[in-house]
């Protein structure tokens, strides 16, 4: 049953996720409440892992999210879950895009989808600033509003911002140089 479920339930996020990547995060946050399969903070580390590794961010998370389910089954059948509607949908499209590229409706149709997209990257976007940057629950249970910021990402995400800005230098080493900050005041006590 559970195997069904995971099936159906990445299945969804890969019928609806139009521009796939970050445009999954809204569905995978909805899924992380409604399953309790994974935390936010499982999510925003693996938004991390994801960008540091090869592969989109949905395929990434089904998998890591059917081997923590399920195991090793699990995290194939999330997978096909995640990929079998694009499958489907780019042989589909393939076929008859050939015969009606040139429709204006078409063209419209796929003119219409842009916004659709922009609209759940945007989406995903903030679920990302709010999830890395903000800390919602230390401010519900305290009140305090210095309690609302991650002070520590915040300096680390504008220090990397102005950095990136200034030194064009390879993205894998800011990504290393993130990872060991985040180590350090993870495990150093800073």
């Amino acid at each position: 049953m559970i195997y069904l479920q995971l099936f159906w339930e990445f299945f969804q996020i890969g019928i609806f996720a139009i521009g796939g990547g970050l445009a999954t995060l809204p569905f995978l946050q909805r899924l992380s409440e409604s399953t309790g399969w994974f935390t936010l903070a499982d999510l925003a580390n693996m938004i991390a892992i994801s960008e540091s590794t090869p592969g989109p961010i949905g395929i990434n998370m089904a998998t890591y999210t059917g081997f923590h389910v399920a195991g090793v089954l699990g995290s194939i059948i999330a997978t096909l879950g995640i990929i079998f509607p694009a499958t489907v949908m780019v042989v589909i499209v393939a076929g008859f895009l050939e015969k009606f590229s040139h429709s204006r409706t078409v063209q419209q149709v796929f003119y219409g989808l842009r916004p659709a997209s922009v609209g759940l990257i945007c989406a995903a976007g903030y679920s990302v600033l709010t999830i890395s940057l903000l800390n919602i629950n230390a401010y519900r249970a305290l009140g305090q509003v210095a309690t609302l910021f991650e002070w520590k990402s915040i300096v680390l995400a504008v220090v990397m911002f102005f950095a990136m800005s200034k030194w064009k230098l390879h993205p894998a080493l800011y990504i290393a140089i993130s990872a060991v900050v985040g180590i350090v005041f993870r495990f150093g006590g800073v």
